[in-house]
C-alpha cells in the first residue's frame, strides 16, 4: 500500500511525528501555534485541538481486520483517537482513517515499544490531559476507559493500569500465559523493590494503561525506552526511577480474538526476562550482584575448608577459592554500582486495585 492513502475524506502521510527535543519531566513544552511546518496525519480532522482531554492511542501492526471496529468503540470515550500504524503491510492505516481516528505511519516496522514512543511524542505535543492506551485487536473491553480515566482523577496517580488479576478483573488467558505472567510479575515486582504485597503490581504486562500529562511529557523526552516489547517494563521503571505514583483497576482482557499477538510468545518472553536482568543490574546492583556474590563465595568457603580440605588435591583447593574469589568480586562490583547509582535514585510508589492513595516503593 503507498504511503499516500484517501479514504473517504481522510489522507494518511508517512511522516515523522512532533518531536519535544529538550521536554523534562517537569517542564511542560512550550505552546505550539499552528504552522505547515507540522506535518498531520489524516484520520478525524487536520483542525483537531492543540490542546485535548483524554487521547485514546493504540499501536496497530497489521490490524486491518479488527482496528476499525476498535475506533469505533472507541470514539464515544475519547477527545481524539489515535493509531499508530507501525510499518503495516495490509490496510490498517486506511481502516483507521476511514472510522475516524488520527493516524500516523511508520515507514518501516519499528516494534511495538518504537509505536509507544510515537504515542507519547504526539500525546505530549497536543498537551492530552489524559492519555489512554489500548490494543488495537480488540482485546481490551473499551467500556473500562472511563474508569481508569476516573482513577487517575480520584487517585492522583500517574498512571493507571487496568489488570487482569485484581478485584473486578477477569481473563481468558490460558493456563501457560497465566504462569508466564506470573513469572514476569514476580521478577518486575522484585526489580522495583516492591516485596510486600501490598505494594506489588499484579499485572505488569498490561498494554491497557492511562497516563496523566506529566508521566507522558517525561516518557516523550526518555530516549532509553526500547522498541519490543519490554518496552511496556521500561515504562515501569522509569515512572519508578523518576517518583511517579501508579494505581491498578480491574479489567476484562480477552484472548479469543484473531492475532492477540504478533510475537512469539517464547521470544517475547526472553525479550522481557532480559530487560529485567539489565534493569535489576543497572538500577539495584545490590540485588543483582551483590547477593549473589555473597552466596557463592559462603559457597567457596564452606565447600574448600569444611568439606574438601582434609583431602582435596591442590587443583581443587585453588578452583574452590576461585570461585569465592569470584563471588567477592561480584560483592564488589555490587556494592561499586549500589553506591555509584544511588544519589540519583527516586522511589515510586503504587496503588493496588486503584483505592485509595498511592504506596511508596522502597528504594535499595
Amino acid at each position: 500500500m503507498s504511503p499516500d492513502v484517501t479514504e473517504s475524506a481522510a489522507s494518511i502521510s508517512t511522516a515523522e511525528p512532533s518531536t519535544l527535543s529538550g521536554s523534562s519531566p517537569n517542564r511542560t513544552p512550550p505552546n505550539r501555534t499552528a504552522s505547515t511546518s507540522r506535518p498531520r496525519y489524516g484520520g478525524a480532522s487536520d483542525d483537531t485541538p492543540d490542546d485535548v482531554g483524554v487521547v485514546v492511542a493504540m499501536p496497530a501492526y497489521n490490524e486491518e481486520g479488527t482496528v476499525g471496529a476498535v475506533v469505533d468503540a472507541v470514539r464515544p470515550h475519547a477527545d481524539l483517537v489515535l493509531v499508530v500504524d507501525d510499518g503495516s503491510d495490509d490496510d490498517t492505516a486506511a481502516e483507521a482513517a476511514r472510522t475516524g481516528a488520527l493516524v500516523i505511519r511508520h515507514p518501516t516496522n519499528r516494534g511495538y515499544g518504537g509505536a509507544l514512543k510515537t504515542i507519547f511524542v504526539e500525546a505530549a505535543a497536543r498537551e492530552a490531559n489524559h492519555l489512554v492506551v489500548i490494543d488495537a485487536d480488540g482485546q481490551h473491553t473499551v467500556s473500562d476507559i472511563p474508569r481508569l480515566v476516573a482513577t487517575q482523577v480520584e487517585t492522583g496517580a500517574n498512571v493507571v493500569i487496568g489488570s487482569r488479576f485484581v478485584e473486578g478483573a477477569a481473563t481468558d488467558a490460558p493456563l501457560y500465559r497465566r504462569f508466564g505472567l506470573w513469572v514476569i510479575n514476580t521478577l518486575t515486582n522484585l526489580s522495583l523493590g516492591t516485596y510486600r504485597s501490598s505494594q506489588r503490581l499484579s499485572d505488569a504486562q498490561s498494554g491497557f494503561r492511562a497516563y496523566d500529562a506529566l508521566v507522558t511529557r517525561s516518557l516523550a523526552a526518555d530516549e532509553t525506552i526500547g522498541d519490543c516489547m519490554a518496552a511496556s517494563l521500561d515504562i515501569l521503571y522509569h515512572v519508578h526511577r523518576n517518583g511517579y505514583t501508579t494505581a491498578e483497576v480491574g479489567t476484562t482482557i480477552t484472548y479469543d480474538v484473531d492475532h492477540a499477538s504478533s510475537q512469539n510468545p517464547i521470544t517475547q518472553g526472553f525479550d522481557l526476562l532480559s530487560a529485567i536482568a539489565t534493569t535489576t543490574v543497572r538500577d539495584r546492583p545490590l540485588l543483582a550482584l551483590g547477593f549473589p556474590g555473597v552466596a557463592v563465595a559462603l559457597l567457596g568457603l564452606f565447600v574448600s575448608f569444611f568439606l574438601l580440605a582434609p583431602a582435596a588435591s591442590l587443583g581443587l583447593v585453588a578452583a574452590l577459592s576461585l570461585v569465592t574469589l569470584s563471588g567477592v568480586g561480584l560483592c564488589g562490583l555490587g556494592f561499586h554500582r549500589h553506591r555509584s547509582t544511588r544519589p540519583s535514585r527516586a522511589g515510586g510508589s503504587v496503588s493496588p486495585s486503584g483505592s485509595g492513595s498511592p504506596h511508596t516503593l522502597p528504594e535499595d
